[in-house]
């Protein structure tokens, strides 16, 4: 497979199925849906969308392959999550090229900072952070997280 084989574009009314499937395929292998996930998931137009935020899809073919979303912090600031691949696709850079369309989305918002958050078992995600410029946030500086899995916290300065 080829990258020219995987499309990304923005969500559309109807992809609200592919985003949830796509979220809770990763979550329930590693983790437990938690409250905040559900309420997302269930709701993404609202909990997302409205306030200003924005997902990306990545197709092979009419197939939902994974997705990455921008939700608003603050002014200028985005949290990048909801970030997905199914596990038929892992390994093949879809990871990378819905990171990099989020990334540039940002930055063409003039978004000034990105922030996410991950768990340290799953490495292959960190690492795809790391080599997109994401730096670790140093302990003092690390707000809770409403997801009780959150144990690394990155942003990345655009």
């Amino acid at each position: 497979m080829s990258s020219a084989e995987i499309s990304i574009r923005e969500f559309l009314p109807g992809d609200e199925a592919a985003f949830r499937d796509l979220n809770l395929e990763w979550i329930g292998r590693y983790f437990a849906v938690e409250p905040k996930d559900a309420a997302t998931l269930s709701d993404p137009q609202h909990k997302i969308l409205d306030p200003g935020g924005r997902i990306f899809l990545a197709f092979r073919g009419s197939e939902a392959v994974g997705c990455c979303a921008l939700l608003v912090l603050a002014p200028g600031e985005f949290e990048v999550g909801k970030m997905a691949v199914t596990e038929a696709a892992q390994g093949l850079g879809i990871g990378r090229l819905v990171l990099a369309a989020t990334i540039a989305a940002a930055r063409a918002a003039r978004a000034t900072r990105l922030y996410l958050e991950t768990n340290r078992i799953l490495t292959p995600a960190i690492r795809l952070y790391e080599s997109a410029g994401f730096q670790h946030v140093p302990p003092e500086r690390v707000v809770p997280s409403p997801y009780a899995r959150a144990d690394v916290f990155m942003e990345l300065a655009l």
